[in-house]
């Protein structure tokens, strides 16, 4: 019968380093009332060490992300990830730089192909960790005017008034 032996310096994975190792770590909240999402992909990201470790952390913001199809690359543009506190000057990032995006090449001439002629654009919808890998959840997406916002809210609440509803039933 084997035993397990406790590592010295191991320490258990706990709350908030839990849910960055493997999970989301951030999400765009608002993207999916602000736009009708028409297709999602999965892209990888280009990233220094200490911004890894910084999204490990969970302190990253991608709220006010998208995603430009420039010279063939795919760029993100407008997330912040947080200066990694261990980190020395000379290893530090910059929080807001551009980062490019890693897709494959039909993906982004298909993306650019779209966007380009529909008027569409490239959201960003959520940051997370796979296989202790960073990747962005990204969608192509069409702008919602103010009246199928209003549609949208509309419809959430007729939906939470059935949920009660049969909630109050269940009683």
């Amino acid at each position: 019968m084997a035993r397990s032996r406790k590592r010295s310096g191991s320490k258990p994975v706990t709350g908030a380093t839990r849910l960055a190792l493997f999970g989301t770590v951030a999400t765009n909240r608002r993207a999916r009332f602000e736009y009708e999402v028409i297709e999602e992909l999965e892209a990888g990201i280009v990233l220094t060490g200490s911004e890894i470790k910084s999204i490990r952390q969970g302190k990253a913001d991608i709220s006010n992300s998208f995603v430009r199809i420039v010279n063939g690359e795919a760029w993100l543009h407008g997330s912040y990830i947080a200066p990694y506190s261990h980190a020395s000057l000379n290893d530090q990032h910059e929080p807001t730089r551009d980062r490019k995006l890693l897709l494959k090449r039909a993906e982004i001439k298909r993306l650019g192909d779209r966007v380009a002629k529909a008027g569409l654009t490239i959201i960003v919808l959520r940051l997370y960790i796979s296989h202790g890998v960073a990747k962005l959840g990204v969608a192509l997406a069409r702008g919602r005017k103010r009246h199928d916002k209003r549609e949208a809210i509309k419809r959430r609440e007729h939906d939470r008034e059935i949920a009660r509803a049969s909630r109050r039933s269940l009683r």
